[in-house]
């Protein structure tokens, strides 16, 4: 999976948002639900995809404690 999966997202997420520009045009503030729709899912978008690769590619590797020092 790896990134990959990020990139694949990304559009689908892109393909959303673009969706989004067409879907709201009967309300009757249509600027003001494509704006909050489009930055609701770049923002989830950016949330889930700075996890998953913290998680895929760690900074600091977990060390275990139960390693103890034979005497």
């Amino acid at each position: 999976m790896g990134g990959a999966l990020v990139f694949w997202i990304g559009v689908l997420t892109v393909g959303i948002c673009f969706g989004a520009l067409f879907m709201f045009r009967s309300k009757t503030d249509p600027t003001l639900w494509r704006t909050c729709t489009i930055l609701s899912f770049a923002s989830c978008y950016l949330m889930w995809g700075l996890t998953y690769l913290a998680q895929l590619h760690p900074i600091i590797v977990p060390k275990r404690d139960d390693l103890r020092v034979e005497l």
